[in-house]
């Protein structure tokens, strides 16, 4: 079976949940003995040709010049090397910038559309760029030959929406627990004495609600913010909240050192509410971080009962005052590690990704 994804920057991740996902499940696939390809920005700082036996494509990229407008064009290159590939799966990850494109995939071709989440919502954008965003959801369902959700709530949309079937798989995780706390020096903290959120700089995660949330507090650990304040609505957060209780910490990438901060954190805050299975939520699970979320069916169809959940920036005040004990919820923190086993492994998603190519080729 010949594969390509498209719809990412590139692998090794440099920067969200799709190359994570891809980062992790396209080794495994070719474990399986299937020829993988995965197509690379040119802006991405990785420039061999393979990453871990996979076959890396590097298109052209102009995202540094033009901007958003970019990802359209960087989409188009991709395709138009797909034409020439003769893959048997096109593995698309996301919509937003492809769908346009749908009739340039080769009809010799099973094209797999992974949804993403709920694009349109996101409030950061215009009416008109919301109204492109229906547009294009509209066009991936209708052009491809399988849907994947990656979260329950995703599947419900997409039947109520679309009357159309489509293929659970969310995304993985790996177990993790810190040996030594070296990692957090470089932050200036120590064990369990502060509060994390990681995230993209964007509305609909509710960073400023979380971060209201600890200024009207009387807590006095601080809250770490992994996430890069680069675009406007970052550097907006930046001026706005100068206070030692808040600490802007850019991005990291490194998954180790993500994984050490969560660890070590005595409250993790998770404010994605727009999207499917997030994969920094999974991560959490997987690093016993102590979780509050939230309150949405994206989180709750992950954390069910293991996890606290807010809505406004008093819920999270309120949270704070109870002075919780991290290890009173071990209950959560083990439940939550038992899901990323069963549910949640990468070996698990590779295992649902394979049955579902395999099944779409039964059915040409």
């Amino acid at each position: 079976m010949k594969i390509g994804i498209i719809g990412t920057r590139g692998i090794p991740n440099q920067h969200g949940g799709f190359e994570q996902f891809t980062e992790f499940v396209a080794p495994l696939m070719v474990q399986k003995g299937y020829h993988v390809t995965v197509y690379n920005s040119s802006l991405h700082p990785y420039k061999s040709n393979t990453w871990n036996d996979v076959n890396i494509v590097i298109k052209n990229d102009l995202e540094n010049k033009l901007g958003t407008f970019a990802q359209f064009l960087y989409d188009l290159n991709c395709i138009i090397d797909c034409r020439k590939q003769k893959f048997d799966i096109i593995l698309q990850l996301g919509y937003t910038s492809s769908s346009i494109w749908s009739f340039l995939f080769p009809s010799a071709s099973k094209v797999i559309t992974n949804m993403d989440g709920l694009e349109w919502k996101r409030s950061k954008y215009s009416v008109i760029v919301k109204k492109f965003l229906k547009y294009a959801e509209k066009k991936a369902v209708n052009n491809s030959d399988v849907l994947i959700a990656d979260s329950v709530g995703i599947q419900q949309h997409i039947r109520n929406q679309f009357k159309k079937p489509s293929v659970y798989i969310p995304y993985g995780a790996i177990c993790f627990e810190a040996t030594e706390a070296k990692v957090l020096q470089s932050f200036k903290v120590l064990p369990f004495e502060y509060d994390l959120l990681i995230a993209r700089m964007e509305p609909e995660n509710n960073i400023e609600t979380v971060i209201r949330g600890h200024l009207i507090s009387a807590s006095a650990k601080p809250l770490l913010i992994i996430g890069s304040t680069a675009n406007k609505y970052g550097t907006e957060l930046k001026l706005k909240y100068r206070s030692e209780k808040i600490v802007f910490c850019e991005a990291v990438y490194d998954l180790q050192i993500l994984n050490h901060l969560r660890y070590y954190s005595y409250l993790y805050f998770h404010g994605h509410s727009v999207g499917g299975t997030n994969p920094s939520l999974l991560e959490a699970m997987a690093s016993q971080a102590l979780i509050v979320a939230h309150d949405n069916i994206f989180n709750r169809s992950v954390t069910g009962g293991e996890a606290f959940y807010f809505n406004t920036a008093e819920d999270i005040s309120s949270l704070l005052s109870r002075c919780i004990e991290k290890m009173e919820y071990r209950e959560y923190l083990e439940k939550n590690s038992a899901k990323i086993i069963s549910e949640y492994s990468w070996q698990k998603i590779a295992n649902s990704l394979e049955t579902c190519f395999v099944n779409a080729l039964k059915h040409s």
